[in-house]
């Protein structure tokens, strides 16, 4: 955060200040011994401001058939949390439109405002959120900070404005430029008027709603978010981005369909106009969401392409991942964690259901010499061709992995000994039946397989102990010849032969 910035706007004489009817009614809403009559009375004496209240209850924006004639009756039907909304809305939005400047469009500024207030409240109705007041006020005064800003910093703030292609655009604009943003001044100024959580929290954050711990009010901060984009619909010339992202948003958090989103943004454009003159605000000639949506569909096209590209290439760039979090990157065989995960997870399975088990570990035959004499370009070409082969002979159950060196290992779930051996037995032919090839140069490749499984009561009770007796069977292997498979076995008279 711009520390100097923070001060000028501090010492700033024109800052945004709440009017003293609504620090008021404030003042009077959060006492534990709430006196609506004495609401009713300190509203009253505004005779501007409950005429534009009584107005708004009785228009359809409520919905209400009965007709309500005085502030109290309004209180009784509406609610104090409706009626403070109101009173909010309409004594700030007096207030700030009387400060103009040459910064800014002013117009543009309010026009977004009022479609999102609009949006936010349609939405929150849409999804049962009980907060409707909350997120149209939150959503109206959400950029309050970009008055702040023109106020502070005036023509800067205003080439800035006009320079941003979208609200998106002017977010990361002004944190680049003045080390600050609209945001973060609109929640300083929330702050300074005390407004409470329900409020503040989404004008602070309603560029990054991740950033608020409280999960009620970052679901709130979300939807006073959204509202935003369904505002850019409206006033963006280019509105095929937002209504990807409000169509998109919708679908993933709420199951909306396509459909169900044009009919709200629909709802949105045709409410908007009624609540902007309720307020005052001048949104201008406002296109129907079907003229817009029309214009928008060729770009939402390119979108929708343009995302599944993207998805491909993401779902891509993921296979890539997981290939390279699981694979030896020389051999292709599974790597060393790959294996540890599946042999500690196939090894759990066999004792719980009382299944065989077995364990193959190949180690080549004179591989340090192979590397030594003819170099380790060669010796990486044959530690690929006995993987090859290895992999061949692995079932789809089977797990053939590279576990260090030149030594590899074959899981085999659900394996008798003796079906273990005869397939250890295969992969040893296979590969002394095939020389490798090195320019002139033909190099006979050989293994040493040690072959151990665990059987239900048998003796090999732990993945370690599995392990080592395979580990004993290679050993074995290696000093009685090579090229050979050795099964492990405990001798009656023993217990570490093999």
């Amino acid at each position: 955060m711009n520390d100097q910035l923070v001060q000028r706007i501090r010492n700033c004489p024109n800052l945004p200040s709440l009017p003293s009817i609504a620090v008021q009614v404030l003042e009077l809403a959060q006492r534990a011994d709430i006196d609506i009559a004495e609401i009713a009375r300190i509203i009253s004496k505004d005779p501007a401001l409950s005429s534009k209240i009584l107005r708004t209850v009785n228009s359809s924006f409520y919905g209400r058939s009965q007709h309500v004639g005085t502030i109290s009756h309004a209180l009784v039907i509406l609610g104090l949390q409706s009626v403070k909304t109101l009173v909010l809305g309409f004594s700030l939005v007096t207030s700030l439109t009387k400060n103009k400047s040459k910064g800014f469009k002013h117009i543009h500024y309010w026009r977004r405002c009022i479609y999102s207030a609009t949006a936010a409240r349609q939405l929150a109705a849409k999804i049962c959120v009980v907060q409707q007041e909350e997120a149209f006020l939150a959503a109206l005064l959400m950029d309050i900070g970009m008055l702040v800003l023109d106020q502070v910093e005036c023509e800067k703030y205003g080439e800035l404005y006009q320079k941003a292609k979208s609200h998106s655009d002017l977010y990361v604009s002004e944190a680049e430029t003045l080390g600050m943003t609209h945001a973060e001044v609109g929640g300083m100024l929330a702050q300074q008027w005390k407004l409470p959580p329900v409020l503040s929290a989404p004008i602070a954050n309603h560029h990054e709603p991740e950033k608020v711990s409280d999960m009620a009010l970052r679901s709130l901060t979300e939807l006073v978010s959204i509202g935003g984009r369904c505002a850019d619909v409206f006033v963006d010339e280019n509105a095929a981005p937002s209504i990807a992202a409000v169509r998109n948003y919708l679908s993933q958090r709420h199951n909306m369909t396509e459909a169900e989103t044009d009919a709200l943004l629909t709802q949105i454009g045709e409410r908007t106009k009624e609540v902007a003159s309720l307020f005052e605000i001048n949104i201008g000639s406002s296109a129907e969401f079907e003229a817009i949506l029309k214009r928008a569909n060729e770009a939402l096209v390119e979108i929708t392409l343009e995302s599944q590209a993207h998805a491909t290439r993401l779902a891509q760039q993921n296979e890539v991942l997981k290939e390279q979090a699981t694979k030896d990157g020389l051999t292709g065989l599974a790597n060393r964690a790959m294996f540890d995960q599946y042999f500690t997870q196939q090894f759990a399975l066999a004792v719980k259901n009382k299944k065989h088990f077995s364990l193959l570990m190949i180690d080549l035959d004179k591989f340090k010499s192979i590397n030594d004499k003819h170099g380790h370009p060669v010796g990486d070409q044959v530690l690929k061709t006995s993987s090859k082969l290895l992999q061949s002979a692995a079932r789809p159950q089977d797990l053939a992995a590279r576990y260090g060196g030149e030594e590899m290992v074959l899981v085999l779930p659900d394996t008798p000994r003796n079906v273990a051996a005869a397939i250890a037995e295969t992969i040893r032919r296979a590969m002394a039946a095939k020389p490798m090839q090195a320019g002139k140069v033909t190099i006979p490749v050989t293994a040493s397989i040690g072959v151990a499984t665990y059987e239900p009561g048998g003796p090999l009770t732990t993945q370690a102990h599995l392990m080592k007796a395979a580990d004993l069977a290679v050993y074995s292997a290696k000093h009685g010849g090579r090229n050979c498979v050795k099964v492990f076995s405990l001798k009656p008279t023993t217990k570490s032969a093999a």
